[in-house]
């Protein structure tokens, strides 16, 4: 088996005229978190969701573990969390029935371990509140609590502090140490540093226009 490695090739992508990405190269290993900077249009976005099989590039490849991506996407997805700007919640469900369905659908889910997950992002007193009625920060916090239930090795993340306050902020550093800590690979698009307390596995790729 090869070691975890998300690795991006000489990628190109077009939106309709505009030349989004220009022969894009980056590399991230186990153990690692690389982080995507740049001004707002630059591609951060774009760059995530061509690294998890979103968007199609029209020259390059992403590899993971040395494989491209697209020759078995179902068997990378299953090794992947994604986290984008909005997160993946039903509106009339509670961040409890959302976490229940969202990560049973990948992998048989006990009712304790949902517990401590609700717990550590600070769900206690809303866990069973409809999504409708949290707040944008609230709404974060349950969707990271569904990236640690994930336990795939890559997280991609767009922004993964939207909405949060300094100590929100501050978990998202913590789970981010934690799971390169265990050997996870990370991929966050953002807009301020984030904050890792073990710097040593922490890079910085910055996206500009020519």
């Amino acid at each position: 088996m090869s070691e975890f490695c998300l690795k991006g090739e000489n990628v190109h992508l077009w939106r309709g005229d505009h030349h989004v990405l220009r022969g894009v190269r980056f590399q991230v290993g186990a153990g690692e978190c690389l982080q995507l900077t740049g001004a707002n249009g630059t591609g951060k976005t774009t760059l995530l969701r061509t690294a998890c099989g979103l968007a199609y590039p029209e020259g390059g490849e992403i590899t993971w573990r040395g494989q491209n991506i697209r020759e078995d996407m179902r068997a990378f997805h299953a090794q992947l969390a994604y986290l984008g700007h909005e997160p993946p919640l039903k509106s009339e469900l509670t961040a409890r029935e959302n976490l229940h369905y969202w990560i049973g659908v990948r992998r048989r889910l006990e009712g304790r371990e949902l517990d401590q997950a609700l717990e550590r992002v600070g769900g206690n007193q809303w866990a069973d509140r409809p999504v409708r009625t949290l707040s944008a920060g609230q709404k974060r916090r349950a969707a990271l609590a569904g990236l640690t239930l994930m336990r795939v090795p890559l997280w991609l993340l767009d922004e993964p502090t939207t909405n949060l306050d300094a100590e929100g902020q501050k978990l998202v550093g913590t789970l981010i140490d934690e799971h390169v800590q265990a050997g996870g690979v990370a991929l966050a698009a953002v807009h301020h540093e984030l904050a890792v307390s073990r710097p040593n596995g922490l890079r910085r790729m910055e996206l500009t226009f020519d």
